[in-house]
């Protein structure tokens, strides 16, 4: 088994925003994350679960890490992207109940030069039982601030 960096060496998300735990597997096209459904999160519903749409930010995640350390291969420092969209979110779970360890895979689906990549992104439960499932559309630019001065406009 490969060893992988602490997560948070990977993403630049911070206290409660990170919602991943750990790297599982990765490779040059995909990479699977823990996480815990954590008892005293700050997204939790009134009956104390997950609402399932936070599975997009857990996605999202997902794909941040995959993006930090395919550069960290190449000696360069955690790329910073932007999320543009999710397509065919589906759930077949409204919530997840605290406690629920998750693992979320992300796999490359296309990418172009500019920047601009697709993955194909599902969520499943510790019994390999799928709970979501969706397409993410992700933006990297090659200045991340000079782009982030440009929307600001």
């Amino acid at each position: 088994m490969a060893a992988y960096p602490p997560i948070e060496e990977l993403l630049p998300h911070r206290g409660t925003m990170r919602l991943v735990d750990s790297v599982v597997s990765a490779n040059d096209d995909s990479i699977v994350v823990e996480a815990t459904v954590a008892e005293a999160a700050w997204y939790l519903d009134e009956r104390g679960a997950m609402p399932a749409w936070i599975g997009i930010e857990l996605m999202a995640q997902a794909i941040a890490a995959h993006a930090s350390l395919a550069g960290r291969l190449r000696g360069l420092p955690p790329k910073r992207g932007v999320l543009l969209g999710a397509r065919a979110f589906r759930s077949r779970v409204a919530a997840v109940p605290a406690g629920t360890r998750l693992l979320v895979g992300a796999r490359l689906a296309l990418a172009d030069e500019s920047g601009f990549s697709s993955f194909d992104c599902t969520i499943t439960d510790s019994g390999s039982r799928e709970l979501a499932s969706a397409t993410l559309k992700v933006y990297a630019p090659a200045d991340f601030e000079a782009f982030m001065k440009e929307q600001a406009r």
